[in-house]
């Protein structure tokens, strides 16, 4: 069948919040794409009708792999956007999330190829989120929670899992965008804050702030967190 470009965004945002949520609450989902109820209702009986999701009642919903499949072009389009926003048009990396939502509403395949060539044919968007490939390749990305990371780790700061404008504002403020490379000084128990030290600064964060960072580990510590998940 013919998959429309709202059917693609409905099962692009399904694909992100199955990052947080294994099954996706259909009020959750609302919130997100911004839309009534009653019209997210229709669109998952309609994904669910085509086999792209699985519905369960009282949770919420799930994509299948055909539904993960329909999610890579949407996927694609608004965090190769998100990339235009920042590196050529010069926006700042807190506002490109819902700048693209926008944006990428006027955006075709040729406007697209042209953007990705403008940009450098990047592989991650601004906050290190994978992007896929033309040919709906989604890229794996080996890290994990900061939270997760014992003490005297070596990290590098892979992907900033928020799109809360005051946190990115203030992560990017702190230098704590993707591609930066720290030493995990501590990490106080009972989800109290932990200390990073970076090349020229040292920073104290909280563990809220710290539960939005995702980070691969290059040496592992022997500090007071839990193993690694692989």
């Amino acid at each position: 069948m013919n998959v429309s470009h709202t059917m693609q965004r409905y099962a692009a945002e399904i694909y992100r919040l199955q990052q947080d949520h294994q099954q996706v609450p259909l009020s959750l989902l609302t919130s997100q794409v911004e839309s009534s109820a009653q019209a997210t209702a229709s669109m998952v009986k309609r994904l669910q009708k085509h086999g792209y999701l699985a519905h369960k009642p009282y949770h919420g919903v799930a994509l299948t792999p055909e539904g993960e499949q329909i999610a890579m072009p949407s996927l694609r389009r608004h965090r190769l956007t998100e990339v235009f926003l920042v590196k050529v048009m010069k926006y700042d990396w807190a506002t490109a999330h819902e700048l693209a939502d926008t944006f990428e509403r006027g955006v075709n395949d040729q406007i697209e190829d042209r953007m990705d060539k403008l940009a450098g044919y990047p592989t991650r968007c601004p906050h290190g989120e994978p992007i896929p490939s033309k040919d709906g390749v989604m890229p794996r990305v080996a890290d994990v929670p900061l939270i997760d990371v014992p003490s005297g780790s070596e990290c590098l700061i892979s992907r900033i899992r928020t799109h809360d404008l005051e946190k990115l504002t203030y992560i990017g403020e702190l230098g704590l965008v993707p591609g930066t490379p720290f030493h995990l000084l501590s990490c106080a128990p009972f989800k109290g804050p932990l200390r990073l030290k970076m090349e020229r600064h040292d920073h104290l964060i909280g563990f809220e702030l710290a539960s939005s960072l995702w980070v691969e580990v290059f040496k592992q510590g022997a500090g007071n967190k839990l193993p690694l998940k692989k």
